[in-house]
């Protein structure tokens, strides 16, 4: 498709809904122009077909070393992206590297170490449908669930992987929320990274002269062993990358299939009848609502053709997955609706929302876990739970990276 004389998509730093943005893309083709912050050109793939061919193309690369305009010296200091493209860890490692430093941390992510910690999940669940009991009856009966449910949730759970204190958990929430902003301003993008460091830095050094039966133990005591085998910028970046999207992912998982499952009580009812099960709701909320909307960055090793467009040598390209949850090519022409009986493509695919091909997300299994059990457990709790305010009133996040709302205040009713 030329797409030559296209003006370029300019996603909103401020965040909001993507999805009627991604419906007029979609209708356009399945790879568009986009101006990124900082008027950095770039490309986006939304098409369901064209995003999975894009995410395992051998030569499709994630190292920022293939940014063309960053190794020109074209992108600013304090770019709010900047620390998805320089970040060392997983995310932004190919080839053997992405191998050697996937492996350190998937022995935590393993299907039996995730099984094991379906119990101490189920634990957590019940003391924080507590917590949020406890707020609703402080606040007139509405609780913001992000905040008393959703959140400390799965950032409990990766604080006891890496063995963080609960101390820092709700600096590291914040700081979190910075680093995946897109409106944020190049003195707090700065501020907010170099905090991050000095936090994660303490921790290391923490556990470097304590060390414990944790993850972040285990990392350090690896790098030990032998020194090229994870560095101290390895070590801080793959904490980085434990810690957001650890919980951030998550969190909105969480969040968006509860303001989906409220909106739509018959979808909550066929669940009720047994017509449909948990992993359903997750499942369909992540086509439906993927947590991560457009996701930072891979670079084409050459000028690559995807569905008929050229994306150019270097190239930042954003993954769409928002736009590929409900593309109707895959999904069909009813793809806008919320449907928990949906079937798989081909039997088998609903999404792509998790990634796809190497960098296929390693933390979930977690997810899916953390999200099936708690949401079980909310509704069994709280069948008659509602939203406190109108869900066209709610906030959204001030990125176009992570998609989910700010706050979900909601009525739990015993």
């Amino acid at each position: 498709m030329d797409i030559s004389s296209a003006a370029p998509h300019r996603p909103d730093p401020s965040g909001g809904c993507p999805h009627a943005d991604n419906a007029r893309l979609l209708a356009r083709g399945a790879v568009t122009p986009v101006l990124l912050p900082g008027e950095v050109e770039g490309m986006a793939v939304l098409g369901h077909e064209a995003l999975r061919e894009f995410l395992a193309h051998p030569d499709v690369a994630k190292n920022a070393r293939h940014f063309t305009a960053l190794r020109e010296g074209r992108i600013a200091e304090g770019w709010p992206l900047m620390t998805f493209t320089v970040v060392q860890g997983m995310t932004t490692a190919d080839g053997d590297d992405h191998r050697r430093l996937r492996s350190l941390v998937s022995r935590a992510f393993t299907a039996r170490r995730v099984a094991e910690l379906r119990p101490r999940v189920e634990e957590l669940t019940e003391s924080l449908l507590d917590e949020l009991e406890r707020a609703a009856a402080s606040g007139g009966g509405v609780a913001d669930l992000r905040r008393h449910f959703a959140m400390p949730l799965p950032m409990g759970v990766i604080c006891e992987l890496l063995g963080v204190e609960d101390r820092y958990r709700d600096r590291l929430h914040r700081l979190s929320s910075q680093i995946v902003a897109t409106d944020i301003g190049p003195r707090q993008a700065i501020a907010a990274n170099r905090e991050l460091v000095t936090v994660l830095g303490e921790i290391a050094a923490a556990k470097a002269g304590r060390p414990g039966d944790d993850l972040t133990s285990a990392l350090i005591a690896a790098r030990d062993e032998d020194g090229d085998r994870l560095s101290e910028q390895e070590l801080i970046g793959t904490l980085t990358l434990m810690i957001v999207a650890g919980h951030e992912t998550t969190l909105n998982l969480i969040t968006n299939a509860v303001r989906a499952l409220c909106g739509h009580r018959d979808q909550l009812e066929l669940v009720r009848k047994g017509q449909a099960g948990w992993d359903d709701v997750v499942e369909e909320t992540l086509r439906w609502d993927a947590p991560v909307s457009y996701f930072p960055f891979r670079y084409p090793l050459r000028d690559l053709t995807v569905d008929g467009t050229v994306i150019p040598k270097g190239t930042p390209v954003i993954a769409a997955y928002s736009a590929a949850g409900r593309d109707p090519a895959v999904h069909g022409a009813d793809a806008e609706r919320f449907d928990v009986t949906r079937p798989g493509r081909d039997g088998t695919v609903r999404h792509l929302s998790l990634g796809h091909g190497a960098h296929y997300c390693l933390g979930a299994p977690l997810a899916r876990l953390e999200a099936g059990i708690a949401l079980e457990r909310l509704f069994t709790r709280f069948p008659d739970l509602e939203l406190a305010v109108p869900a066209a009133g709610l906030t959204r996040h001030a990125s176009f990276v992570s998609n989910s709302v700010r706050t979900l205040p909601v009525r739990p009713r015993p």
